[in-house]
């Protein structure tokens, strides 16, 4: 029996008229039970009774309703074992399903055709019999009167003619709020035909920082008095869309508002320019320039993961150009710990580990490429093909080795678009992405193109290739799912080709929305501490950058140079934004985002580990690696060592940066002050102290040697005056100067990048 038959039979029953259907009734009956009732039956918009208002649609109606009043989500009947017996899919990315659950699933218990307000599906929100998840709606109100409606006209699923949803738009898409005003939300849904619909009832919505804004159910947004950048997310049928509030940090108006050209920031590039229009929009006003000591320490830990020498800090302090700063970046990447930082920093992202022992050399080959192409500067778009299209033998090709750890369908799928195009697919595994325009269709479309990947003969000989066949089962509905990228077209499949090459095109494509500023997102959050949009590689339309414009122009940078990245690297560096102190002003104090100051942060485990080396005048040795000297040299996991693990490396289990653990606790504190391991290299006969000391140098030279070694500065007059104090008036020298080499060490000037 179709849905439409069975429509006009339940209203015989409603309109009283069950005597005269009951022979056909009956029958009809009979054969409906073992019928299967798939979303592919025939639908009709035409079941409205005639005290209809509208005709209603099962996806554009009832769904929304279901989703806005929680009925669908992870915390209810969304959840993967459903609740109390009934299930729905999540946030309704599967509407067939849900539609049988409420009509068909227990012969149509949780629906009354003949006396609609005694139907389950309103008698439980509405709390007229008890219901787990309290009340969701009142019986006057217009969910009710909607699903009523909906219940009274025989349940319609609608017609194969009626619009379907494409996009929603949410007005006003930004404005600038005074702090405690409130901005009222419209959420306009657009369909395929071309019509429009005000859902602003029927959407969720959701404040990205409660902190500063709230949001009501019909989308009253009101400022908590907080200042800066905030966001509501408004999600409708599976698709998302935003609308940021900004609340200044002083009044917009000329007169009132800090005005950073009246500062002495003058813009060097499209960088400052575009920082700079919204500092003004915020009523920022930047800090001043860094020192020259300050630039330079922080320059070399940025680009090399390395600590200027004494004599290299002299030298720049001592030297008078205008463009000193601009050319010390250029020399900086001419420097071969350069490739060696940055190859183990993408190490960590493409989860470079030996695993069980038995990869070790495997996995240190793959650190020479990773070095290999940052010491040639690798295009970027090369990078990413030579690693995602590689086939071949191991020993041809290293960097096959990554296949080793993406080595399930998922991994590869997940891992590629977290690293490359920025975005977090994983919940789309099972389910539309609730915050995210990614179905799980799209999931599986994407996993295509890996189908005919074998990687499975990674044993004696190493090798990944393509099989003849090969498909990938989008697992709810059970069909081949056929290559197509994220919001892309599909790709049909000649023979012989690679479906990899074909994702690598789209990806590195002019046009293409993710790869370009996915990476640029990561260059910048590298140098100014923190992302334009955070986490790094979040890019989703619900996590919107601080400053889109920006964002899109460094991607545009990037692309005009042809993906050099040690150009994109150069343009940041040489930015005014990137020299500035990150010492608070009182025009930029309460900023954390805007970039009107430099973000200080700690130094990550290895950097720190050969500062401190660098400092004490001696080397770590590495067991695992013995002709390594440095710790930001080593290639993978194998080296087991306390300090890196204390102060928080990557174990390289996911692509997530988050896996390096820069946040101080307690275990970090109690080593640096009572560490065996670095007493000894304070006290070692071969190390600083001991080598300034026995060379019987001035006070004055000591003291301003360690100050140089340690925070890349002299001492200051009255640093210098209590440090002699205290050395010239011991009886022995040396404990005092490790005492004091041990200070610095413990300082936050040493342990952070300023």
């Amino acid at each position: 029996m179709t849905r439409c038959g069975r429509t006009n039979f339940r209203l015989a029953i409603a309109r009283g008229c069950l005597c005269a259907a009951a022979p056909l009734a009956l029958s009809l009956l009979w054969l409906a039970l073992p019928e299967a009732r798939g979303a592919d039956t025939a639908h009709s918009s035409s079941q409205a009774t005639a005290t209809s208002t509208k005709d209603l649609n099962f996806v554009n109606d009832v769904v929304p309703l279901l989703t806005k009043y929680g009925c669908n989500s992870g915390a209810c009947h969304g959840r993967g074992t459903g609740q109390n017996g009934f299930k729905l899919s999540l946030f309704g990315f599967d509407p067939a399903a849900d539609y049988a659950a409420l009509v068909d699933e227990g012969d149509g218990r949780r629906i009354s055709w003949t006396a609609p307000d005694e139907s389950l599906m309103l008698l439980k929100p509405s709390g007229k019999v008890p219901h787990g998840g309290g009340v969701r709606f009142d019986l006057d109100s217009a969910p009710y009167r909607e699903l009523r409606q909906w219940i009274a006209d025989g349940t319609p699923w609608g017609d194969k003619d009626d619009p379907t949803l494409k996009t929603i738009e949410v007005e006003p898409a930004e404005r600038i709020l005074a702090a405690g005003a409130d901005q009222q939300l419209k959420v306009v849904a657009r369909y395929g035909d071309g019509s429009t619909r005000d859902v602003t009832a029927t959407a969720e919505y959701f404040s990205l920082q409660p902190s500063h804004l709230t949001v009501s159910v019909d989308g009253m947004v009101r400022s908590l008095g907080e200042k800066g950048d905030a966001v509501v997310m408004v999600r409708y049928m599976g698709i998302v869309a935003v609308s940021r509030m900004v609340v200044p940090y002083a009044p917009p108006s000329a007169d009132k508002s800090p005005d950073p050209l009246a500062s002495g920031f003058e813009p060097k590039n499209y960088i400052d320019r575009l920082v700079l229009e919204k500092w003004r929009k915020l009523g920022l006003g930047p800090s001043p320039s860094a020192s020259d000591a300050v630039f330079l320490r922080r320059a070399y830990l940025d680009a090399i993961g390395t600590l200027p020498t004494p004599k290299e800090v002299r030298e720049f302090l001592a030297e008078t150009s205008a463009d000193k700063r601009d050319r010390l970046v250029d020399r900086l990447f001419d420097r071969p710990e350069y490739a060696a930082y940055w190859a183990q920093q993408w190490g960590d992202i493409l989860r470079n580990k030996q695993g069980d022992g038995t990869h070790k050399s495997d996995s240190v080959k793959f650190e020479d490429w990773l070095r290999d192409a940052f010491a040639k500067n690798m295009p970027f778009d090369k990078f990413a093909r030579e690693l995602i299209a590689v086939s071949g033998k191991l020993e041809d090709h290293p960097q096959m080795d990554w296949y080793r750890q993406i080595n399930t369908m998922q991994n590869r799928v997940e891992d590629t678009a977290q690293v490359f195009l920025g975005l977090r697919v994983a919940c789309a595994h099972c389910h539309n992405h609730p915050f995210e325009h990614i179905s799980q269709n799209d999931y599986w479309q994407f996993a295509a193109y890996f189908a005919k990947v074998d990687a499975m003969a990674y044993g004696t000989v190493k090798t990944v290739n393509l099989k003849d066949d090969g498909t990938v089962t989008n697992p709810r509905t059970g069909k081949t799912a056929t290559p197509k990228p994220f919001g892309g077209v599909e790709y049909s499949y000649v023979k012989g080709e690679d479906p990899r090459q074909k994702l690598v095109d789209w990806m590195v494509d002019k046009d293409n929305p993710y790869f370009a500023r996915a990476i640029s997102n990561r260059i910048w959050a590298h140098y100014m501490t923190r992302g334009l949009v955070e986490a790094v590689d979040d890019l989703r339309a619900t996590n919107p950058p601080t400053n889109p414009e920006l964002l899109d122009a460094l991607a545009a940078d990037l692309r005009e140079h042809k993906f050099d990245l040690k150009s994109l690297m150069k343009s940041v560096m040489k930015s005014r934004v990137y020299g500035l102190s990150a010492e608070p002003s009182a025009a930029n104090a309460a900023d954390r985002e805007n970039y009107a100051r430099h973000y200080p942060q700690r130094l990550s485990p290895s950097v720190l580990m050969d500062a401190i080396d660098m400092a004490t005048g001696t080397a770590e040795k590495f067991r695992e690696f013995p002709n390594v000297k440095r710790a930001i040299q080593l290639p993978n996991d194998a080296e087991r060592n306390d300090f890196l693990d204390i102060f928080g490396r990557s174990h390289r289990d996911t692509p997530c940066v988050c896996e390096t653990h820069i946040e101080p606790n307690l275990s970090q504190v109690l080593y640096m002050m009572f560490a065996p391991e670095l007493e000894s290299a304070l006290a070692s006969r071969d190390g600083t102290v001991s080598r300034l000391v026995n060379q019987k140098k001035p006070t004055a030279e000591i003291v301003a040697e360690l100050y140089l070694l340690t925070v890349s500065r002299p001492p200051s007059s009255d640093e210098l005056h209590d440090a002699l104090a205290l050395i010239d008036g011991a009886k022995i020298k040396q404990p005092v100067v490790e005492d004091l080499l041990w200070t610095l060490l413990n300082s936050k000037e040493f342990l952070f990048n300023h």
